[in-house]
């Protein structure tokens, strides 16, 4: 490909240098957020989206400049390649460019027009699409194409109109007309194809459905690809046909003096019905589905990463019940570092309702464990175990609840880092553990389990899968890099998202630990086997250790900053140990002249800016800057709900068309999109996250389907 660097230079808007420099990083191993975070000199500050995306479009043109290789090639060794076609592969612009100009020369199964060509039909095919007037009748041409296989003038006739038909289906020119004519004209039609396939009437709304390619909702894409999958629905694309031909016509022209006029019509009509209809349906089919796909995944992306980003609950013991009826509750109690306490299974609720018994147990251990806060996770029984908390607390025990997500414990529970960390409980009751300390630090439990069962998306498992594990695994890594890792507590599952680390070196890094003690400086981190060079460059700056005693190791300033760090200090004339040292710091970050103090400690400003603001809070973790999730001491049930009463709630999910919001019932209420602003909006994340705490009234309550209307409107 001509020029790689330019053309990803002018798809990003970006500078040449600044795309250059970039990609050298990425051709040197450097990982995402170890350049968005210590190259910004480099890269010119672009962050981890922008390195992402252009990451993502450096692939496409490499995969697009190996495929033109590949095309080149083909047409080369047929014989075929003029200097023309070769300039027009080399300046395509995408692979659908591209594979639309190889077609006609593609290797083809046997197709009618194969045939046709075989039995040399070619030079009457020819006469029609040149549309000449030959000098002979036209009845007379035919007769020295006879064959066994076109035994007759009219099937030698049928036999060149397929070829002509074929070739008007290659073309690049009536391909892209058709696909654009049909993205701007066509529409989405849908009805139901069997009622026995829908029993719940889940897909209602698309029994009589038709609209128009330009305006379908990702959502609705979805759920028709499902409905058609599940046979409940007949999904067709539909654009006017008779229209449709009338522009190829337009292309290939006809002559009404020419006697073939009619055959090319006839040949227009047959191409755009058998061959490029079709064609194009099934290439808007698929391209309507990547779409869906790619809105889906950033849906379920931006969800995970605000989910991941909840604020831990520190310092206090926590009490975690996985809620159930029939075979009871599972209740652990674990320590403010994590560690299991105590576990139990009580029976509060129906059939054995041991409600008396229950409350009795659980006093206990709140005042055997010091415990504050009950983590509840949110399935079956979790309203029912939630007026049993409050109960607890309304007779006089010091503590507070929340409801916990609990998607995804039960995977957890059964896997094998499960059988690890909690050897000696059963499965069940590892689910209990897991819900309490999702309470304490969401993001080092949530990493435990595979980001597609979390269950904060839409349509999860109809999309790409690949896509979506590789999209949920970039999201984690990034949120786990923001935040930092102690090395000394974290789990394999938690390290192995830092910044270069991976699975194997994780595990080595918990062996090493285990066997030799907790590690005393980044430094020593050399030792773990595998941590090479540069995989110690990617990952140090994203390890903390606590334990150390150089300030700089709890912190985010990388370890090649640290010089850096030492002349700044003794030039400002600040002394680590004083106890104004954050305010000092804060003072000289406030007025110092950036650049001439960069310049003379050998780092560029933006790394200035980053030393400036890590030394002002060592050890900060960003989700401490996030509201608090909603501790409860009281239950509210749906009978309770009267339209207008204002409530605050935590939002649960965000999809297309609202937010699904706790309230603090046994049913999620609704934010609609119409009802997030007074002002018009073009997506709710405009206006809420997952995990947001916020203020809603209740507009609607449907007793009878379990439906909650809110608004957030003023």
């Amino acid at each position: 490909m001509r020029d790689l660097i330019g053309r990803l230079s002018n798809r990003l808007n970006l500078e040449r240098a600044r795309v250059e420099r970039t990609v050298t990083l990425f051709d040197t191993e450097n990982t995402v957020p170890f350049i968005a975070r210590y190259r910004k000199e480099v890269t010119g500050g672009l962050d981890e989206e922008q390195l992402a995306e252009l990451h993502r479009q450096l692939d496409a043109l490499r995969r697009l400049a190996a495929r033109q290789e590949t095309v080149l090639e083909s047409i080369r060794e047929q014989g075929k390649l003029t200097p023309d076609l070769e300039t027009a592969i080399e300046e395509v612009d995408s692979l659908q460019e591209l594979e639309d100009i190889y077609l006609p020369y593609k290797p083809r199964r046997r197709t009618r027009a194969q045939v046709a060509r075989e039995a040399g039909l070619e030079p009457l095919s020819d006469l029609i699409l040149g549309q000449v007037v030959p000098d002979e009748k036209v009845e007379s041409l035919a007769e020295a194409f006879l064959s066994e296989a076109f035994a007759t003038p009219e099937q030698v006739w049928q036999g060149a109109r397929d070829i002509v038909a074929e070739v008007i289906a290659e073309s690049s020119r009536a391909r892209a007309a058709t696909r654009q004519i049909t993205w701007e004209r066509g529409a989405v039609v849908a009805g139901l194809a069997e009622a026995a396939k829908d029993p719940k009437r889940v897909f209602e709304m698309y029994y009589e459905f038709h609209v128009g390619l330009r305006d379908l909702r990702a959502h609705q894409i979805l759920a028709l690809n499902r409905g058609e999958s599940e046979g409940a629905l007949r999904v067709k694309v539909d654009v006017d046909p008779e229209g449709m031909t009338r522009v190829l016509r337009r292309l290939f022209e006809p002559r009404r003096e020419s006697p073939f006029s009619n055959d090319l019509i006839l040949a227009v009509e047959d191409a755009y019905s058998r061959l490029l209809g079709p064609a194009i349906e099934r290439e808007v089919r698929r391209d309507l589905k990547e779409y869906a796909d790619r809105h889906a995944i950033e849906v379920f992306a931006t969800n995970l990463r605000n989910l991941l980003l909840t604020p831990p609950i520190k310092g206090v013991s926590v009490l975690g019940i996985d809620p159930g009826f029939r075979t009871g509750c599972k209740v652990a109690v674990v320590d403010e570092t994590g560690k299991v306490l105590d576990t139990i299974t009580i029976y509060p609720h129906d059939p054995q309702r041991e409600w008396r018994e229950s409350l009795d147990i659980l006093h206990e251990l709140v005042d055997a464990y010091k415990v504050r806060l009950i983590a509840i996770g949110n399935g079956t029984a979790s309203r029912e175990s939630e007026e049993l908390a409050a109960e607890l607390i309304f007779e006089g025990a010091p503590v507070q609840y929340m409801i916990v997500n609990e998607a995804g414990a039960s995977v957890y529970s059964a896997s094998k880092l499960a059988r690890e960390e909690l050897p000696g409980l059963d499965v069940s009751m590892r689910g209990a553990v897991s819900i309490a300390r999702r309470a304490q630090d969401p993001l080092a439990e949530l990493v435990k389990i595979d980001p597609k069962s979390i269950g904060v998306g839409m349509y999860q498992h109809d999309v790409d899968q690949k896509a979506l594990a590789d999209a949920l695994a970039r999201v984690t890594e990034s949120v786990v890099n923001l935040v930092g890792v102690d090395v000394n507590t974290a789990s394999p599952a938690l390290l192995q998202y830092v910044a270069g680390v991976g699975p194997t070196l994780a595990e080595r890094i918990v062996a090493h630990r285990n066997a030799k003690g907790l590690f005393q400086t980044r430094e020593e981190l050399k030792k773990v086997k595998g941590m090479g060079e540069k995989t110690f460059q990617q990952a140090a700056g994203f390890l903390r250790v606590p334990e150390s005693h150089n300030l700089l190791d709890h912190t985010g300033v990388h370890p090649e900053s640290y010089l850096a760090v030492r002349k700044l200090l003794r030039m400002v004339e600040i002394e680590v140990d004083s106890p104004q040292f954050a305010e000092q710091i804060a003072y000289r970050a406030r007025y110092a002249d950036m650049e001439e103090l960069a310049a003379a400690i050998g780092v560029g400003v933006p790394t200035l800016r980053d030393i400036f603001n890590e030394l002002q809070r060592p050890g900060r973790d960003p989700r401490q800057d996030i509201p608090a999730p909603i501790l409860r001491s009281d239950v509210l049930k749906m009978e309770d709900l009267q339209p207008g009463m204002r409530l605050k709630g935590t939002v649960r999910n965000v999809v297309d068309f609202g937010a699904f919001v706790d309230i603090g019932v046994k049913q999620d209420g609704l934010v609609h999109i119409s009802e997030m602003a007074d002002r018009r909006i073009g997506s709710p994340y405009e206006v809420v996250n997952v995990g947001d705490v916020i203020e809603v009234t209740v507009i609607t309550v449907d007793h009878e389907r379990g439906r909650i209307g809110l608004s957030m409107r003023s």
